[in-house]
């Protein structure tokens, strides 16, 4: 053996020890306690999966730290064997009244077997510390021998030291962070924040709708892991859209949703007003409902081995399965090195088939994920059928690494499928390899939706709660313009959509694609205007202007909104007009926690218009309007706002 193997076994002998019984039995009873809370809900309605995510594993560890010991890479499979002979149980808490845990490396004691000054002094703090708060596990330098050279330094095995409640467990020190998937590798869809316009310049706004949520959730994430998320992650829209809203339900004619107007003073300015857009789309009965035919593409390439990935996307399926119907149909595609089916259609009533083959997937290969697509709608289109709905739930982590890899090339390919009347779905799953921007693409150009899944509370939101707004289409290319009354609007900023906006031509030009609304679903927009007059008026008015605002001056108008839509399989847009009006709304509760959230995220991205307003300001404004809140969303925002303001200093 080398002396590296000799120095490696000699100090795990001597840091081994004994047994104590009593710890023992206290450590598997509080080990038992924290998984049994595991497996409760954070409310009574949600079961979650909290938690770290995304850590380095015990064998990354142990390998970095073999790197930094000088260990050679071909001793690691021995030096593991040696490894495993030392047993560590560590209990992370999991109450966030109670202490976290950081790993950090102690300092290398001298050749002295640990009398140096450094360690005296290391060993006089630990002895300041609660006795919960040390569990440090150091290895000491193997036994001198004689006259022998000084020993090597000992092998200092990674020390668990408290951290401030609440932030997901284990936080691992700088060193270990290269082994921790980072956002480096994560590619968003998003843009430069909207800018303010000039209404005498620029009367007219148009965008597409949008009811995705995948960024909430993916903030939601960043934050619980004790970071504050990549400002490029943070879709505005999304984050407001993500919560129900209690809007004025469709009055029964031909239009399949309704809109809402409202005027109000800006939480963040005293003198700029904000103008929310409120549709709810309509809610047919569900018995009457077409029946689906679903395709799950699911990825199972190497990077979907991790807990919060494969294991979560099959548990997100399973509860999907039950919201279906005896007369729909499900068939099971997978792609990795190679793309195969692993389920032929089969009704969703012969559930037993459908788990067994979901219980069979393993996580291994590249991906290729174009590959897995051609076959999925080939799936789908064998399974089409009249008066049927036909939707493929792509699920994966976000990269199509092998195949049909270019954006325009993947983008013209689902164009065709989906004017064959097929949607495309996507879910997020996991983070380090996380293709946002591509998630995005395809979602958009499918017809469909794109989800973040990071829980099973938020796969049953997604896929339970929400699953006649996510699977059953009541309109396509729905798109919004607003054109400001430049007489009564000075300025005015559109508060997210940054990559849903259009041409002002595109309105009426109806081979132009946008949003798409589930039954059921509301989609909430927002404004922060400037009337004329106004101190908060950024732009000085032109010494040369026109007086195109004299014809409307005695209109007590704002702005006139527009709206068209498609009915599913129609070529032809219809047209919504509704005028609005100077006069402020009696404020609600869904609009001040619209407007909280607004602020939420503009802080996250920089604040740039909102002055001193701060994380506290938006907690304030959400709490006195968390209203009913039935299965806590309002709640848990909240929560993210307090963390996000601690992380933030």
């Amino acid at each position: 053996m080398s002396d590296e193997l000799h120095r490696l076994q000699a100090a795990l002998r001597a840091a081994t020890p004994e047994t104590d019984p009593d710890a023992k039995a206290a450590a598997i009873a509080l080990a038992q306690k924290n998984f049994a809370a595991r497996q409760g809900s954070a409310d009574a309605a949600r079961q979650t999966i909290d938690g770290p995510k995304d850590r380095a594993g015990f064998l990354t560890g142990v390998k970095t730290m073999f790197h930094r010991i000088g260990l050679k890479p071909a001793l690691y499979a021995t030096s593991s064997l040696a490894v495993a002979g030392l047993g560590l149980l560590v209990v992370l808490p999991l109450d966030d009244s109670t202490p976290r845990m950081r790993l950090t490396a102690p300092p290398v004691s001298g050749i002295d077997g640990g009398n140096t000054e450094a360690d005296k002094v290391r060993e006089a703090r630990r002895d300041q510390l609660p006795a919960e708060a040390e569990l440090a596990l150091e290895v000491a330098p193997p036994p001198a021998t004689g006259q022998a050279a000084p020993s090597p330094a000992p092998l200092a095995m990674p020390r668990m030291e408290k951290v401030a409640p609440g932030y997901g467990g284990i936080v691992t020190t700088s060193d270990d962070a290269a082994q921790m998937p980072q956002d480096d590798n994560e590619r968003f869809a998003n843009a430069e924040s909207n800018p303010l316009k000039i209404a005498a310049d620029e009367p007219v706004s148009t965008f597409s709708v949008d009811v995705d949520t995948a960024s909430y959730a993916y903030i939601r994430a960043a934050i619980m892991d004790g970071r504050l998320p990549n400002p490029d992650a943070v879709r505005i829209e999304e984050m407001i859209n993500y919560f129900p809203y209690d809007y004025r339900a469709p009055d029964g004619s031909d239009a399949p949703f309704a809109t809402s107007v409202a005027l109000f003073q800006t939480p963040w300015n005293a003198d700029t007003k904000l103008l929310r857009i409120g549709i709810q789309g309509e809610k047919p009965a569900v018995e009457g409902r077409p029946a689906l035919d679903l395709v799950f593409l699911i990825d199972t390439s190497g990077s979907m081995q991790d807990a919060n990935k494969l294991p979560l996307l099959k548990q997100s399926f399973r509860l999907l399965l039950s919201k279906l119907s005896p007369e729909d149909r499900v068939s099971i595609v997978t792609y990795a090195g190679s793309s195969g089916v692993v389920l032929e259609p089969t009704a969703a009533s012969d559930e037993a088939a459908i788990l067994e083959a979901l219980n069979r997937l393993e996580a291994g290969g590249s991906t290729a994920g174009a590959e897995g697509l051609q076959l999925a709608y080939a799936q789908a289109a064998k399974m089409h059928g009249d008066g049927r709905i036909g939707r493929i739930l792509l699920a994966t982590d976000g990269d199509f690494n092998v195949g049909i890899s270019d954006p325009e090339e993947l983008k013209t390919y689902i164009e065709q499928k989906r004017d064959g009347g097929t949607y495309l779905s996507v879910l997020g799953f996991g983070r380090g390899n996380y293709n946002d921007a591509l998630m995005q693409a395809l979602a958009q150009n499918g017809n469909g939706t794109a989800s973040y899944i990071d829980t099973l509370s938020e796969a049953q939101k997604v896929l339970v709660d929400q699953v006649s707004g996510a699977l059953f289409p009541i309109a396509s290319d729905v798109k919004i313009q607003i054109e400001f009354n430049p007489a009564q609007i000075a300025e005015y900023r559109l508060i997210g959509y940054e990559t849903r906006l259009l041409n002002r031509e595109d309105f009426n030009n109806d081979k132009v694609d946008a949003g798409d609304i589930g039954a059921g679903h509301t989609v909430t927009a927002i404004y922060e205007i400037t009337p004329v007059g106004s101190p908060a008026q950024m732009s000085d008015p032109l010494r040369y202007g026109d007086n195109s605002g004299e014809a409307v001056a005695v209109s007590q108008e704002y702005a006139f909104l527009k709206l068209r839509y498609k009915r599913p399989g129609e070529s032809t847009s219809h047209l919504i007009t509704t005028p609005i009006s100077g006069d402020e709304s009696t404020i609600d509760d869904d609009a001040r926690f619209a407007a909280a959230i607004a602020g939420f995220g503009q802080l996250l991205t920089g604040g740039k218009y909102l002055g001193d307003w701060s994380f506290g300001d938006a907690i304030a404004l959400a709490g006195a309007a968390k209203g009913d809140d039935a299965f806590g969303y309002r709640a848990e925002a909240i929560r993210l706002m307090r963390l996000a303001e601690t992380l933030s200093r």
